[in-house]
């Protein structure tokens, strides 16, 4: 027997054996010879493979394979392992997260159902929550001609703080092949139809969201609509690929064309026909600009059929740009510093490429978000209908406000391990200082009005004040104007909100004309070679830590941002800074500088302008010794306006106008 075919008993050094539990895990192994195939409505979690057009790169999170070791994938649910291997299916996409259904299900065993044939043993393995592994169970398989279906129960009873439980196959010197496979339940779950509610200002991509939705009949089974809000200029019915996602989804597609009201209002439209046209029992929110996971439909729907109470289900963001890496597991709003944050314990960035899900400690203990982010999230009904819509907000912090609010009414969101789309993530854009500047601000104000149970009056002033000051010494001028605007906004109070859905974007983009930083160029070739010293700027790149020398720097960059600049300065770019190297302590000290896009797209030519500066620092200090002296009073204001805020009636004339 080679090293890769060991039994199971020698596998890592952590694994402990079934009789060092105290808990009985593995309850029976039952034989079933030539039973029909598995039942879809006991279905909780199937095992999956990557497909024919996924990048060679997701590989792992389907199949943890060591080195030398290549499986056959010969479709979505089939795999042959090769002879003499060990291949786990303890990856992102096939363990399966017993915690996480222990913790929020009714179901208190899982049943793994295998369709098999060849001659090896299949073992099962649980992880603690300290991701020491416990070996469950093995069976061997002697059938090499003969198709076997095998059920492996495990009790959920020892996963109530984390853990996974997943399976291995062993080869011996002939294949493997698993036809089908998936984690079940005995009992039938309830029918629950679920609709899809995807907003596009990017045709292509949701053509092909929709394309990878109608492609699985288990997942159009459990679809009965599909809405599409499509807000951008190119239609998606114009859009090359439309006909086929309209031959596979037939009459569950449904585009409605409407004016751009964003994020908020193209959720909403879906929420709201799914609401008052359908009588689904849950409606799942869907960005376009991902690449689909179409079982994470099928997973998210089971997830809440088993609820034990009423849950949004969120998905979990894989990286759009290398596809094997976890991006966000878990998120919560920190409503001490009314920001968003991963959630305690929860990982990021995670390569499962690097370290499989048995390696990483840090991803067993389970982890409880407060709010999940609408790339991919699933409502119920209920929590709809109790709930209200979401808020006019354009973009921004709508999903973490819808979420905070339905949890006040004891509706929590849980964020679901082996769940999860392709999206690019947030820390590839730069979207804090861009137009969106004024969505994150003016919507956070907002949020934190409706939900923080703190006095954050001082907390936001100070916040909003040294991060306006780095925005001046940076000379991104125009983010400060539409920080201040939204500022602004926000005391104009809430009445406002609704006609901003249609009017915000306008007024931004045309506030941003007006200065060079908001102004992409292709390349800093457009411009002369720099002159300034590249030695010295390195220098000046290291952080400064030490709160005297901070406060050093900052004196320093203000007193130089006050004085007049080199005329010379003003036509000729000093420096040209990537956007990871874009920090105040570095361009405080400059005159100008050609500064890089976070994606990589273009350039602009940040110019120092000491009257803008003194203009701008006014309007900051004046603005926030406002929203300091009138924050009770807001709080109040937009607290009472909060059922016509989200109500369907508001939210009905909004549409009919669109």
């Amino acid at each position: 027997m080679t090293e890769q075919a060991k039994p199971a008993s020698a596998a890592a050094p952590k694994t402990e054996t079934a009789a060092d539990s105290k808990v009985t895990d593995v309850t029976s192994v039952r034989v079933a010879g030539r039973a029909a195939g598995i039942n879809p409505d006991q279905v909780l979690q199937r095992v999956i493979l990557p497909r024919d057009e996924d990048p060679l790169d997701v590989r792992p999170l389907y199949l943890d394979e060591p080195d030398g070791v290549h499986s056959h994938v010969a479709g979505r649910r089939s795999v042959t392992v090769p002879h003499s291997a060990r291949v786990s299916f303890a990856s992102y996409f096939n363990a399966f997260p017993a915690s996480y259904w222990k913790r929020w299900t009714t179901v208190d065993e899982v049943v793994l159902r295998l369709t098999v044939r060849g001659a090896g043993r299949i073992d099962v393995y649980r992880s603690k929550p300290s991701g020491d592994t416990v070996h469950l169970e093995g069976h061997p398989v002697r059938s090499p001609k003969t198709w076997t279906n095998l059920e492996l129960r495990v009790s959920l009873a020892p996963f109530e703080d984390g853990g996974w439980i997943w399976f291995d196959v062993f080869t011996d010197d002939s294949t493997f092949e698993i036809k089908e496979a998936a984690w079940t339940t005995d009992t039938p779950l309830p029918e629950q139809k679920v609709a899809i509610a995807m907003t596009t200002m990017r045709p292509v991509d949701a053509v092909i969201a929709l394309r990878a939705l109608g492609e699985d009949p288990q997942v159009l089974a459990v679809v009965q609509k599909v809405f599409v809000a499509d807000q951008g200029s190119q239609k998606v019915r114009d859009t090359e690929g439309y006909a086929e996602a309209v031959k596979l989804l037939g009459d569950k597609l449904e585009v409605i064309e409407q004016e751009n009201l964003g994020g908020s209002g193209g959720f909403t439209r879906g929420l709201y026909e799914a609401i008052e046209h359908t009588d689904v029992a849950q409606i799942m929110l869907m960005d376009d600009d991902i690449r689909l996971e179409p079982d994470a439909v099928l997973r998210s729907n089971a997830f809440a059929r088993a609820a034990a109470q009423p849950v949004i289900v969120g998905s979990h963001m894989l990286n759009l740009q290398a596809r094997a890496r976890l991006h966000s597991m878990g998120e919560v709003v920190d409503l001490g510093t009314c920001f968003w944050r991963a959630a305690p314990g929860a990982v990021t960035d995670h390569d499962f490429g690097e370290e499989s899900l048995r390696d990483t400690e840090k991803l067993h203990k389970r982890i409880d978000a407060t709010y999940n982010g609408w790339w991919m999230c699933l409502f119920p009904r209920e929590i709809v209908q109790r709930t209200g819509y979401p808020l006019p907000l354009f973009i921004k912090w709508d999903d973490a406000e819808y979420s905070l609010r339905a949890l006040e009414l004891g509706y929590p969101t849980v964020s679901l391990p082996g769940s999860a789309v392709w999206h690019m993530p947030w820390t590839d854009k730069n979207d804090a200082t861009d137009w969106q500047a004024y969505f994150h601000t003016r919507n956070r104000l907002v949020m934190a009005a409706l939900h923080s149970p703190y006095d954050v009056r001082s907390t936001l002033v100070k916040q909003g004040l040294k991060l306006s000051l780095r925005h001046l010494l940076s000379m991104e001028y125009s983010t400060v104007v539409l920080q201040q605007k939204a500022i602004e906004d926000f005391l104009a109070g809430p009445s406002k909100l609704f006609g901003s859905l249609r009017t915000a974007l306008p007024e931004i983009r045309e506030l941003r004309k007006a200065y060079s930083d908001a102004q992409v160029l292709p390349s800093a070739r457009e411009f002369p070679p720099p002159t300034f010293d590249m030695v010295r700027a390195e220098q000046m790149l290291k952080p400064p830590v030490n709160p005297a020398v901070i406060a050093a720097k900052a004196s320093k960059a203000l007193l130089h941002n006050l004085r007049a600049p080199l005329d010379a300065t003003t036509r000729r770019p000093q420096i040209n800074v990537p956007a990871t190297n874009a920090r105040w302590f570095l361009l405080g000290n400059l005159d100008s500088a050609t500064v890089s896009n976070a994606d990589g797209s273009g350039v602009a030519f940040r110019k120092r302008d000491p009257q803008e500066f003194r203009q701008l620092m006014a309007r900051v200090l004046r603005n926030y010794r406002r929203l300091g002296q009138e924050w009770p009073r807001m709080k109040r204001v937009y607290r009472d306006a909060m059922p016509e805020l989200t109500s369907v009636e508001s939210w009905r004339k909004v549409f009919e106008n669109s």
